[in-house]
């Protein structure tokens, strides 16, 4: 995976709509699903939307530690039961929630692609090696 592959995913988990940019309101929404307390809305002027460039930029700014919490964050959508894994049960979720119907069986192949030690589970660590970090 390329990566602004990565970013292509960070891109469409935030863009609801699909547009290709994130909102002010698809934003606030995303942090408020990962406990974030931010609330964003048309009143917030400063806030404009972002595309695949400025998600980049975001990203590539931010210091190692925040890039570390942030990715930590982005792992622990997937890991839905709180096991330290991303599972194809978890991964299949998650994939709903952003609008994607995936089967377990196809769960499990796109799993295995990223699974460094074939026990069917995706660790923190080979998360951050799948998004090339």
């Amino acid at each position: 995976m390329m990566r602004s592959e990565g970013y292509e995913r960070v891109l469409r988990c935030f863009d609801e709509n699909g547009d290709g940019k994130i909102s002010a309101s698809e934003l606030s929404r995303r942090l408020r699903q990962m406990g974030g307390e931010v609330a964003l809305g048309e009143e917030d002027v400063g806030i404009e939307a972002m595309g695949l460039e400025d998600v980049m930029e975001l990203m590539e700014g931010r210091g190692e530690e925040e890039k570390m919490k942030d990715l930590r964050e982005a792992f622990e959508m997937y890991d839905g039961d709180g096991s330290g894994f991303i599972t194809p049960t978890g991964l299949n979720k998650m994939l709903a929630k952003l609008g994607e119907s995936k089967s377990m069986d196809e769960c499990r192949v796109m799993i295995k692609q990223f699974d460094l030690n074939s026990d069917g589970l995706i660790s923190f660590e080979e998360f951050r090696v799948m998004m090339h970090y």
